[in-house]
């Protein structure tokens, strides 16, 4: 049977909710003090505690925290009056599962009760097995942390799904900002209809026009006839831009308009087209100080700022890099059709040491490049690439190899692929700090990483 604590001031409300759960076959303790909720739980333990934001001597959120210490990783979960946005992540913040708003409907309580205490459970074998991947659309995977930072995340994006919002998922290139968007979508009402993904990074000023609103017949040089922009395509559900700080400025006024009137309007046409569209972009700068620089427009910013996500970078994922390590791990033995079983204790050392410049998408490519080079069971340090153990090449190329680097044209290349990919390393693979350091436009980067193979 389970335990339920419930603190509120309110008897009669504690009381109900004490018979409806009690019914339902839990365990309830109920109390009116955050005071008596501690003292509880120091005697007691309790599978999931239930408390209201407004307390007679400190409020809910304050209490969360105190739980933490009490009954560490004991799920709690927030009922409020105030079912406001701001009330509800400053708990999940403070280490809250969930909350609820009073007048609390009976379903959802029970329901989040369950999920509660189910998720509590699974827990310790989470960390035991590894990591796993929630399947996309498209064929995509979201990976699916267990650390602190992950965790929240998961909270946020939970809590932001079902509104109509609009969000901002900041992160380093490689963090996973696409998935977090189309996790976003899955759980939202708009889940049956499209989710469009446009990268503003590679669009030049007038083809991001042509792409996000469409163009009509003979509106351009190149127009030979009508096309569909990403709204429309988008409508009824969510259109995600990424990179949308290297938007022009001209778009930027565009996509305001855009945002705020639900209308659109094609490159030469001469009508409005009415559009429901959700609206999630995704930066690796801060677009703060891009207002501030004057590169993004001000009201723009304020309108697609109703919810902020941060995705963290690898480096501050502690447990979540060695059970990324372990699920690529299983999956490069798949793709390679090879048994390798796990990792030397240095390599474990060194993977947790790394800075991860390029995140999970380097992580994911070191791993496999780890199993395909590795001879026994483990992978070993001499698996590692240079730039992860911190060590030179240790052996010579071949004499081909080398007669080869007497060709102008390969020496050229590959002086320029280096240089690339160590401008990109040097600023964590922001794309758009990486060109402006190389000289050349986002496209041509695009472009060059492609052609060179490089990953990013």
């Amino acid at each position: 049977m389970h335990k339920v604590l419930i603190v509120d001031d309110d008897p009669t409300f504690c009381l109900m909710l004490k018979s409806y759960l009690g019914n339902k076959g839990f365990e309830v303790k109920e109390v009116f003090t955050a005071e008596s909720a501690l003292k509880a739980a120091r005697e007691k333990h309790f599978d999931i505690i239930l408390t209201d934001f407004r307390l007679p001597d400190i409020d809910g959120i304050t209490l969360i925290s105190k739980f933490r210490d009490v009954q560490h990783g004991v799920p709690v979960v927030l009922m409020t009056r105030y079912g406001e946005i701001r009330s509800a992540v400053s708990a999940i913040k403070a280490g809250a599962f969930d909350y609820i708003t009073k007048p609390v409907n009976p379903d959802e309580l029970l329901l989040t009760v369950n999920k509660a205490i189910s998720k509590a459970k699974q827990r310790p074998k989470a960390k035991d097995t590894g990591i796993r991947a929630e399947t996309l659309q498209g064929n995509l995977s979201y990976l699916r942390g267990t650390s602190q930072p992950a965790m929240l995340v998961e909270q946020y994006i939970s809590l932001i799904a079902p509104t109509d919002m609009s969000v901002i998922i900041q992160g380093e290139s490689g963090t996973g900002k696409e998935y977090a968007a189309r996790m976003i979508h899955m759980k939202s009402e708009r889940h049956d209809m499209p989710f469009v993904a446009v990268d503003c990074g590679t669009l030049s000023n007038e083809l991001a026009a042509s792409e996000l609103f469409g163009h009509t017949k003979g509106s351009f040089t190149d127009a030979h006839t009508e096309k569909e922009g990403q709204f429309q395509l988008a409508n009824g559900g969510t259109l995600f831009l990424d990179e949308i700080g290297n938007l022009s400025y001209e778009n930027q006024i565009k996509l305001l308009r855009a945002t705020q009137e639900r209308k659109v309007r094609k490159l030469g046409g001469s009508k409005d087209i009415e559009v429901d569209v959700r609206i999630i972009v995704a930066t690796n700068e801060d677009l703060n100080t891009a207002v501030q620089r004057g590169t993004f427009r001000e009201d723009l910013f304020h309108r697609l700022n109703e919810f902020k996500i941060n995705i963290p970078p690898l480096r501050q994922r502690g447990e979540d890099i060695i059970q990324f390590a372990e699920y690529f791990l299983e999956i490069a033995n798949d793709e390679l059709r090879k048994k390798t079983i796990g990792f030397e204790k240095d390599v474990v050392e060194t993977i947790l040491n790394y800075s991860w410049p390029g995140n999970i998408r380097e992580l994911k490519n070191i791993i496999k490049r780890a199993v395909l080079l590795a001879q026994g069971d483990m992978i070993t340090l001499g698996c590692l690439p240079p730039e992860i153990t911190g060590q030179g090449f240790t052996t010579l190329p071949p004499p081909e190899a080398a007669a080869a680097t007497t060709d102008l044209k390969s020496l050229a290349e590959t002086h320029e692929k280096s240089t690339i990919i160590s401008v990109l390393e040097k600023v964590r693979f922001n794309k758009t700090k990486a060109a402006q350091m190389l000289n050349i436009d986002r496209k041509t980067l695009y472009n060059k990483m492609k052609l060179y193979g490089i990953e990013g």
